[in-house]
């Protein structure tokens, strides 16, 4: 009784922490792209009107 009830656990399980995964990737991708956008165009009065 065991084996199936640790299959149902995995298979609850995986999808979770696949989509935590891609949340957490997506935040930190995101952060450095912003950053990086800004070291890019300093100075540009474009960025005042994001804010």
């Amino acid at each position: 009784m065991a084996g199936p009830i640790a299959i149902v656990i995995v298979l609850l399980l995986i999808p979770v922490l696949v989509l935590m995964g891609g949340a957490i990737a997506s935040a930190v991708l995101g952060h450095f792209f912003v950053r990086d956008a800004e070291a890019r165009h300093e100075g540009s009065e474009l960025i005042e009107l994001n804010r």
